[in-house]
């Protein structure tokens, strides 16, 4: 499933809908598939000890439970595209939206610890389409002169869902006196933290009834009325519809749908240019932020932080992953792509190496030493800062951009699936890295921050101001 960016011969570059406001409001629908995202992968923060105790589980265990997650996410990202293009773009949210909710329930409700685990997958692969099928259609439906700010409404959707997760965790923490297991509503606190995810979903669901279908899927079965019905509702009266048809349809026709073999350079090995890709994928997970959305909660409290009180740093560390992201957003279109990867390898190195330092003190009373947990708490936030407001935005917008036309798409692919493999290799061996030596894991996610940077000033081309068709 891919999106057309049209030329502006028919007014399309420049057409400016008379209801700006309900265009908007069909991005942010949307995009709550983006919040939702951001919400399923790090609610669990909230859950890791108390899964922990009641199971009586290890780390290696536990590990798995909390990166299951992820082969759902693979798996969903994977399909995604194929069942939108056969159903629809919005049965797709809708299903979307329903495993959304089964897993909330499942989740919250679990009979065993398989089961959980069984749970944690139908959301992983909800997720996984919610990744895939917001951003194309926002891009399908949003109007060329707001594509790229609709554009951005997704990554925002996902750190702000990021954040109301943690938020949420927090609040019902104290609700249930600083408890994990303290029980609330009938349930244990993990429980309904976990359950809650309930209502976005629904409203999720709800959402995908009120906004239209995309006009490229509409051609692509021949329903050409409806199609420029809805360009008229997001594009304006003035704009030329059988122009637009034409441009859309002409563009689909020539669309070449690459395939994996396009991919290789000689033999089995991959071209150069798809090697970058996967290179930008694994550095940007192997600096192990998702432990910063994962395990923060436990990560604090093994180091003798009061478990309300490190819910509550979970929560600060996502606002200051939202301020990263706008910065990003700001500024990744002014100063270009490679300056911001490489501020942000540099900002990643120092926060990174500053935890490694705070945490290779002894406890003391089962607590850090004053000093190195400052040093600790404000360290992992210049991380999460220098990472949001870098790699976080930038490796996505490269992957889009960096590719040659021929197989920008399955190189996208490869690429994606290559991060959710490398988040799945950090957050499963998290636990058990951290029981053998906190200050030692801190070691490597450090220096794989600092190769970061020689792979991007060697092998990263920049892409701002290029036209995708001189890419390659």
């Amino acid at each position: 499933m891919t999106s057309t960016a049209q030329a502006p011969q028919s007014g399309a570059g420049t057409a400016h809908p008379e209801h700006l406001g309900h265009v908007i409001f069909i991005a942010a629908a949307a995009a709550m598939g983006g919040f939702l995202f951001g919400y399923d992968s790090s609610v669990i923060n909230g859950a890791v000890e108390a899964i922990r105790d009641r199971y009586d589980i290890g780390s290696a265990a536990l590990a798995q439970v909390i990166a299951v997650a992820l082969i759902g996410c693979a798996i969903g990202a994977a399909t995604a595209g194929r069942i939108a293009d056969r159903i629809g773009r919005i049965r797709c949210m809708q299903i979307a939206a329903t495993l959304f909710t089964i897993s909330a329930v499942g989740s919250a409700l679990p009979f065993a610890l398989w089961d959980l685990a069984f749970w944690r997958i139908v959301g992983g692969f909800a997720i996984g389409m919610a990744s895939v099928i917001g951003p194309a259609y926002i891009a399908e439906v949003a109007p060329p002169a707001y594509r790229g700010r609709l554009g951005s409404f997704q990554q925002a959707a996902i750190v702000v869902g990021i954040a109301i997760s943690q938020l949420v965790n927090w609040g019902l923490l104290n609700a249930a006196g600083g408890n994990q297991r303290g029980h609330l509503m009938g349930l244990e606190a993990w429980q309904v933290m976990l359950g809650v995810m309930v209502i976005p979903a629904a409203l999720y669901g709800l959402l995908s009834f009120a906004i239209p279908e995309s006009p490229r899927f509409l051609l692509s079965v021949g329903k050409r009325e409806r199609a420029k019905e809805i360009l008229i509702e997001v594009e304006g009266k003035g704009t030329d519809l059988d122009k637009r048809v034409a441009d859309i349809e002409h563009a689909m026709k020539r669309e070449h749908r690459s395939t994996f073999k396009d991919l290789l350079g000689g033999g089995f090995y991959f071209k150069p240019i798809v090697w970058v890709g996967i290179g930008l994928s694994v550095f940007q997970q192997f600096v192990g932020i998702n432990v910063a959305f994962y395990y923060s909660s436990t990560l604090w409290q093994s180091v003798g932080v009061d478990p309300t009180d490190s819910f509550f740093y979970s929560f600060t560390t996502s606002i200051i992953n939202i301020v990263g992201t706008v910065i990003a957003m700001i500024f990744v279109d002014r100063i270009g792509r490679k300056p911001l990867a490489l501020i942000g390898s540099v900002g990643m190195v120092v926060g990174l190496a500053l935890e490694a330092w705070a945490f290779s003190y002894h406890l003391v009373d089962g607590k850090l030493p004053a000093t190195q947990g400052w040093v600790a708490l404000i360290a992992a936030h210049i991380f999460v800062l220098f990472f949001a407001l870098s790699w976080g935005v930038v490796v996505w917008v490269m992957l889009g951009e960096m590719f040659p036309n021929k197989l920008r798409a399955a190189a996208l692919g490869v690429a994606a699936a290559a991060q959710w493999i490398a988040n799945w290799a950090i957050t499963a061996s998290f636990p058990s890295l951290a029981d053998w030596n906190l200050s030692g894991t801190y070691i490597i996610y450090t220096v794989f921050a600092a190769l970061s940077i020689p792979f991007v000033l060697k092998f990263v081309k920049e892409t701002k101001g290029k036209a995708l068709e001189e890419m390659g």
